[in-house]
């Protein structure tokens, strides 16, 4: 049997993680060996769990370095879930290959762009070598047109990687993205402390 690589991209709030949870269950359905992953700095919501914006979840492994998987690696697995795969290095690039040429199924969900708007890696090299590639939209929080964009609204302006959700980061369009920290104005946090 041979394997293949699927690769759910977008902007934050774009379902991303839904949909890995959704196709998750589907091979758990049709009663494949599942195995699913995440990078352990992903604790917003579960220490464990996967779990999407609007709380769904599945049993996971995290892991402090992408090479750990094989530790964990069941010899019966037919189908390899990463979360947030944009927090792994380019290693996981390798080590999806090579569960795909083991006829493992593997599927990757992750951001292909950082708040700055530019390529977060490994996501657009996974992109580029998967057998199926499904780019999810959100809506943007200043029109509500589509959203491709992930813009940062809190925290440090210092580093690609921070952790976070609601406080921290909004979608965007093209039109209203800004590769900045834009701080909101009060009234947009009081009706952001609202929504959550």
């Amino acid at each position: 049997m041979s394997g293949w690589i699927e690769v759910v991209a977008g902007s934050m709030y774009s379902g991303k993680t839904e949909e890995l949870i959704r196709r998750v269950r589907r091979a758990q359905y049709a009663k494949l060996k599942v195995q699913v992953f995440k990078p352990i700095i992903d604790q917003r919501y579960h220490q464990t769990n996967v779990t999407s914006h609007n709380q769904n979840q599945v049993e996971a492994t995290p892991l402090a370095n992408i090479h750990d998987v094989w530790d964990h690696l069941a010899d019966d697995t037919k189908v390899v879930a990463f979360d947030e795969g944009q927090f792994f290095t380019m290693e996981l690039v390798p080590v999806c290959r090579d569960l795909a040429a083991r006829g493992v199924r593997v599927i990757i969900s992750g951001l292909d762009m950082d708040w700055k708007g530019q390529p977060f890696e490994p996501i657009p090299t996974l992109m580029a070598i998967a057998e199926d590639v499904t780019k999810h939209r959100a809506i943007c929080t200043k029109c509500g047109e589509l959203a491709t964009y992930t813009q940062k609204i809190g925290g440090s302006a210092d580093s690609q990687i921070e952790v976070g959700s609601q406080q921290f980061y909004e979608a965007r369009c093209r039109l209203h993205f800004r590769p900045v920290v834009e701080a909101l104005d009060e009234s947009s946090r009081a009706e952001m402390t609202l929504t959550i």
